[in-house]
């Protein structure tokens, strides 16, 4: 479906960009008409994700970096400045998800996945927002992060990735109340359980998990990254002028606060 050209000419970067969420959310700012920064440490998934905003006559590139390396993340903003010509929102939504099922309790688990959580999930975003913000700040702008709804469920398990999505939120609330007398806007999307067509079609996801799933939803569906693209799109947007500090539930009711 069309979109309206809420972001004509906008320049904005998506850091974790090449699959789910921050794939859909960088096509979604392209049809919304923004020139988009596709970010990734998989930088053939992300160009393969630009290319596909280009056939669709959207203007798109892509560029490989490592949210875990500081010399990474500057360089990365260094080059997407260099071919956007200035910053007006970032998209930063990277995170390991390779590492996610080896986080178990606080008991059990090996301090090397608990620092590696952090070094990605929350260091990262740390080393992003500092890259990102100067840019952002020579004309006003927006951040978006991803976060989730473990930051507030509580669960018996993934206490690394819970404490870091928790950090996060405390991190958009530093950036808009430290900068948003400055033109700065940072919110976050929360995502409940969302599956990604590569999910679905890879078998990883059984179909009697997504029944399962679906009946403690207060819904009629899952989400897809799509439901969530959509929302980044309007926090960055003039839309979301007047929103700022916020963190955004997108999960079919699964949280209600």
């Amino acid at each position: 479906m069309p979109y309206a050209a809420r972001l004509h000419d906008k320049a904005i970067i998506v850091l974790g960009a090449g699959t789910g969420i921050g794939a859909s959310t960088a096509r979604r700012l392209a049809q919304e008409g923004a020139h988009v920064c596709l970010a990734d440490i998989n930088l053939e998934a992300a160009a393969a994700v630009a290319e596909e905003v280009i056939a669709a006559g959207g203007r798109a590139f892509a560029l490989p970096f490592d949210i875990a390396d500081e010399g990474s993340v500057n360089q990365v903003i260094d080059e997407a400045l260099t071919q956007l010509g200035r910053l007006d929102g970032a998209h930063i939504n990277a995170a390991d998800m390779r590492i996610i099922h080896e986080d178990s309790d606080a008991l059990s688990e090996d301090l090397a996945v608990f620092d590696r959580t952090l070094a990605v999930n929350l260091r990262g975003h740390f080393l992003a927002t500092r890259a990102v913000l100067p840019h952002l700040l020579v004309r006003g702008g927006a951040v978006v992060y991803t976060s989730s709804g473990a930051a507030e469920a509580a669960e018996p398990t993934r206490p690394a990735y819970a404490v870091t999505k928790s950090g996060i939120n405390a991190l958009m609330r530093h950036v808009a109340s430290r900068w948003g007398r400055e033109g700065i806007r940072a919110n976050c999307v929360s995502p409940g359980l969302t599956i990604t067509d590569e999910m679905r079609s890879s078998g990883r996801i059984p179909r009697e998990f997504e029944k399962m799933a679906l009946a403690g939803t207060p819904h009629t569906r899952l989400g897809h990254p799509d439901d969530i693209a959509a929302v980044v799109a309007m926090l960055l947007s003039d839309d979301g002028q007047w929103i700022n500090g916020q963190a955004y539930h997108v999960d079919g009711g699964s949280v209600m606060c």
